[in-house]
């Protein structure tokens, strides 16, 4: 098994079959398209020996590959359809692996949602964990930091440390009685800021101690890519995770919009692309833009409608403190019940009715879908412009065909800020079960008080005194 970067041509191997040979269009096109891809060298003819004791009637005709120690499904898929499709041109076979893969993703997607929000919260950590190493390995090889002291480790220590931080203030936050019932947890939440500050102060004291004279500028080049890396992608995961305790929908129906304007707008420019619309991504078109722009719109639409009827959606995730484990039930708010809209006189006409059943997250699902179509490919530009200026294609080629996770990730963090500010701009208000939880917990004095103030106040409301005739 070859660990290094290398040529391995393999020449094909002959058998009864022949195949047909490809149009010469299509031969002109793909001359200088040979697959590169990585994967395992075994000996001289290990991949044609391999094959043709699977199928040996078939003619097996295998690219060169430039080998790697990771992307060998890239291989498989890429020697499968250049023997099974030996016409295909190139960017139908570019079509057909990235299609197989993305189904790929999206039923692993399906399933991890259909585990629950602690399979989702360990997902996002591991996504985030993934995005951080593949952000860090692009500045640690583009600078050439190999023989900077502590470079990796004091990275890998900043992340532990805001991942400390924000993740504290999270199970703080939604696991507050929890936390209060146990004496070590109860400490470290009542000490959890200064605890955070001082684990970031030993780094930067381990930081400073690390600099060496010859390398002052590469080390604070360092130190600023990895602050803005923990900016870009331990913030916004922490974001996400407070987008899935609003309601598991806050957390499907945006990254499933995403997913649908990626998908839509591959669709549109692959078969109706002519126009370029930026330069720093050429192969991205006004028609797949302007045609992913709707499809997503109407997919949001409906998706919103589907998962509106479900409480397992629609309810926050909360903490039981009588069984220890996450629940989803509630009463649905009047955000997920349905109501009847007037449609404009201008449309009743077109459409033929004058009004309509429909749930009021749909229309905050316009919104959603609209920022997913319009802004969020622009974090997509965004990474685009990033990798060409250090010439690399991909930020890693962890999944065949679609590069690293982080881009995959590129637009879904973007889409996060915006949910998260956007709740808590347009819906979230007071939680009136945070305010026990927290009322619980002060001395009987300070109780007492607030009894007593509370109670003045509703006495001159007026409201008191009509509850207790009640």
């Amino acid at each position: 098994i070859s660990s290094s970067r290398k040529r391995c041509a393999l020449p094909p191997l002959s058998a009864s079959r022949k195949v047909p040979p490809r149009p010469q269009e299509a031969e002109d096109e793909g001359a200088e398209s040979t697959v590169q891809c990585s994967g395992l060298c075994v000996g001289e003819d290990g991949w044609q020996r391999g094959a043709a004791a699977l199928l040996p009637a078939w003619s097996w005709q295998f690219p060169s590959c430039d080998v790697q120690r990771a992307e060998v499904l890239s291989c498989f898929l890429a020697f499968s359809f250049s023997n099974f499709f030996p016409s295909l041109w190139p960017r139908w076979k570019n079509w057909w692996v990235r299609g197989i893969l993305t189904l790929a993703m999206i039923t692993f997607f399906f399933i991890i949602i259909y585990l629950g929000p602690m399979v989702l919260m360990t997902i996002v950590m591991c996504v985030q964990i993934k995005c951080f190493h593949e952000i860090i390995t692009i500045g640690y090889n583009v600078y050439h930091s190999y023989d900077l002291p502590w470079f990796r480790t004091l990275s890998w220590y900043f992340l532990l440390c805001v991942n400390y931080f924000f993740y504290g203030e999270t199970v703080t936050d939604y696991f507050f009685t929890l936390v209060q019932r146990e004496e070590p947890l109860r400490i470290l939440s009542k000490y959890h800021r200064f605890i955070s500050f001082a684990l970031y102060l030993t780094g930067f004291c381990m930081f400073v101690l690390s600099l060496v004279k010859k390398h002052y500028r590469l080390q604070f080049y360092m130190f600023g890519w990895t602050h803005v890396t923990l900016l870009i992608v331990v913030t916004q995961s922490h974001l996400i995770i407070h987008n899935l305790f609003e309601g598991m929908i806050w957390f499907i129906v945006p990254i499933s919009c995403v997913i649908c304007n990626d998908i839509m707008a591959y669709m549109f420019g692959f078969f109706f692309g002519r126009t370029p619309l930026i330069k720093l991504s050429p192969k991205k078109t006004w028609e797949g833009f302007i045609g992913g722009f709707f499809a997503t719109v109407l997919f949001g639409l409906l998706l919103s409608y589907v998962m509106s009827g479900y409480r397992c959606f629609t309810c926050p995730v909360e903490f039981n403190n009588d069984t220890n484990s996450f629940t989803v039930d509630c009463e649905p708010s009047e955000l997920f019940q349905l109501q009847e809209y007037n449609i404009p006189l201008v449309l009743q006409s077109v459409v033929g009715w004058k009004t309509v059943r429909m749930y009021p997250f749909q229309i905050h699902s316009i919104a959603l879908s609209t920022f997913a179509s319009l802004i969020g490919p622009f974090g997509g530009f965004f990474a685009s412009g990033f990798k060409r200026a250090f010439k690399i294609k991909d930020f890693a080629n962890t999944i065949p065909g679609h590069g690293g996770i982080m881009d995959r990730f590129d637009c879904q963090y973007l889409m996060a800020t915006f949910v998260n500010v956007y709740i808590a701009s347009f819906i979230r208000g007071p939680n009136p079960s945070k305010l026990i939880q927290q009322f619980l917990t002060l001395r009987p004095d300070q109780q007492l008080h607030i009894f007593n103030t509370l109670k003045a106040h509703l006495v001159d409301k007026g409201m008191l005194g009509s509850l207790e005739d009640a």
